[in-house]
């Protein structure tokens, strides 16, 4: 049975290879852009989309500054309409800076929410999302609208229908989640290609290195010094 799945996982990734490579360029040019200036990359996820949330932030290889947008309430209140603007109107964010909104299905009013406050406010969305999934789906927000339809930029996870993808014999539910290993893949992804896009620039990205190896604390440390400036840099530690 692992083998099975994990041989579904590999075909997932080779087809999110082969299909979204002009929107990881794309999503990385804006992620790149906006490092490169100084200025700062948001991610938001309700549920269990906040575990992708966090994927990318402060973590060995990857960039600074990316900030997660935290949800208090896990996703217990995704459904719940007026929710996502209520907490949006709590983060300091600004016009010019962009937001990765991690959401499989797309269709619960948190992270619409999210994504419609986001772009009053001036900020790129890139959605992170399954299209296969969200098509087939129903909005639960009064607008109608889903995630993906919201986005500057739609990062496709290729994530199957309801997300599990192994059968049981006599049993009618299916295991094995596919989302979140899909999903950090996509995001790690655009992270490398912004890297690249910005030393095709000429400036140097702002990585970081495990701090269990030796000078990675050192490394880390001169740029929490540089970022900490900033609205969020109090709650995060490189």
């Amino acid at each position: 049975m692992y083998k099975d799945y994990l041989d579904k996982i590999l075909t997932l990734l080779q087809d999110m290879k082969d299909s979204q490579g002009e929107s990881i360029k794309e999503a990385a040019v804006i992620v790149g852009d906006i490092l490169a200036k100084g200025g700062v990359v948001y991610t938001f996820g309700s549920g269990h989309s906040q575990l992708l949330a966090r994927e990318i932030v402060t973590r060995a290889g990857g960039l600074v500054p990316i900030y997660h947008l935290p949800d208090p309430t896990w996703g217990m209140a995704e459904q719940l309409e007026g929710y996502g603007k209520a907490l949006f109107d709590n983060y300091p964010v600004q016009k010019g800076e962009a937001i990765f909104i991690i959401s499989n299905s797309g269709r619960n009013p948190e992270p619409i929410e999210i994504a419609m406050e986001s772009k009053a406010r001036g900020l790129k969305v890139l959605a992170v999302t399954s299209l296969e999934h969200s098509k087939t789906v129903q909005s639960r927000h009064s607008s109608g609208k889903k995630l993906y339809e919201l986005a500057d930029v739609v990062l496709d996870s290729r994530t199957p229908r309801g997300d599990a993808l192994m059968s049981f014999e006599g049993v009618s539910e299916k295991a094995g989640a596919a989302s979140t290993i899909l999903g950090a893949a996509l995001m790690n992804a655009v992270m490398l290609e912004a890297a690249q896009y910005m030393l095709d620039q000429g400036v140097e990205p702002p990585v970081l290195i495990s701090q269990n190896l030796d000078g990675g604390l050192e490394h880390n440390l001169k740029l929490q010094e540089k970022y900490k400036h900033m609205a969020w840099a109090p709650y995060y530690f490189f």
